[in-house]
């Protein structure tokens, strides 16, 4: 068993950054990048709006560069999931995925959130086979072809609009008659050609067979009328589900999910921290993320240097 100083559950911007103060203060750092590193943002094609990129970077190479930046200060990078946590005592117990053990002095808890899918008939058999959640990976399967997508956020507009790269038509559906997306990305959307939106509608089942989605049953939230559409393929993109399952029950939850933290990271246990998407159901943006990533791992070492210095913990939320 591996006795370490923290060890970040999770990738992502909130993760990484965590990971490159934390392993520069000198803490023997071990980060755990699950099922999917560098998180969410890989499935951004272009970020337009992460300082210091005038001309916007992508997803998965800014998650390539935190990785590089991390364990050039020292991170030890595990790609295997935690499955299982003891948060009663110090140091923290953590396993992953292949039966690895690591004792922690202290935890940042960055495991992001997932895809909220539309939970209709015919979604579940179609992942994979004409339903999609990412366009950046799935695009290209659908050149000069004809897709629906489902959302009107920001991640619903941006998706879309890398998406007219690759197909010849988009219907676009939201269930409002505007969107919730930026100004700018709304804009883009609606003057591109290649793009449909269809107002105050919703996906009611999704239609295959054997070879695939076919088509999409749209209904129409004011009238009731449904119609078949048919589309080569389904994008979704109508939000997140905190990714917090593994810690229901030894963690403060709000009602949605997510973990409950002061304004510095600290969950309900000190010594265990949280930030990015997992714990922060508004803004939700990389930079955000990373910037509580900052202040995570800052709290980690005000925390051991505390535990150092005195036989008292310092209490938390």
């Amino acid at each position: 068993m591996k006795t370490i100083d923290v060890g970040i559950i999770g990738g992502g911007p909130a993760g990484y950054t965590a990971a490159i103060y934390s392993s520069r203060a000198n803490l023997n750092t071990v980060q755990f990048l699950g099922v999917q590193p560098g998180g969410q943002i890989t499935l951004t094609n272009d970020l337009e709006n992460f300082p210091g990129f005038p001309d916007g970077i992508g997803g998965l190479e800014l998650a390539e560069n935190f990785e590089k930046q991390a364990t050039k200060f020292g991170t030890v990078t595990v790609y295997d999931k935690i499955d299982k946590v003891d948060f009663s005592k110090r140091p923290f117990y953590l396993k992953t995925t292949v039966g690895e053990e690591y004792l922690a002095e202290s935890v940042i808890i960055s495991t992001g959130s997932s895809s909220r899918m539309l939970g209709v008939p015919g979604e579940t058999e179609s992942i994979g086979k004409g339903v999609s959640t990412c366009a950046t990976c799935d695009a290209f399967f659908y050149r000069d072809k004809h897709v629906v997508v489902v959302g009107g956020g920001d991640s619903a507009l941006d998706e879309s609009l890398f998406l007219t790269r690759f197909v010849k038509k988009l219907t676009l559906i939201h269930r409002r008659d505007k969107f919730r997306g930026s100004p700018i990305l709304q804009n883009r959307v609606l003057s591109n050609d290649k793009i449909e939106v269809v107002w105050n509608s919703v996906v009611e089942e999704v239609l295959h067979n054997e070879s695939g989605v076919y088509a999409a049953r749209i209904k129409n939230v004011e009238n009731e009328s449904s119609h078949d559409l048919k589309t080569d393929g389904i994008f979704v993109f109508i939000g997140h589900i905190p990714n917090t399952e593994l810690f229901t029950g030894i963690l403060n939850l709000d009602d949605h999910g997510y973990i409950l933290t002061d304004r510095s990271g600290h969950t309900n246990i000190p010594g265990v921290f949280a930030a990015g998407d997992v714990q922060d159901s508004i803004y939700r943006q990389a930079i955000t993320a990373a910037g509580s990533g900052c202040v995570a791992a800052l709290e980690a070492y005000k925390f051991l240097e505390h535990v150092k210095s005195s036989s008292e913990v310092p209490l938390s939320v």
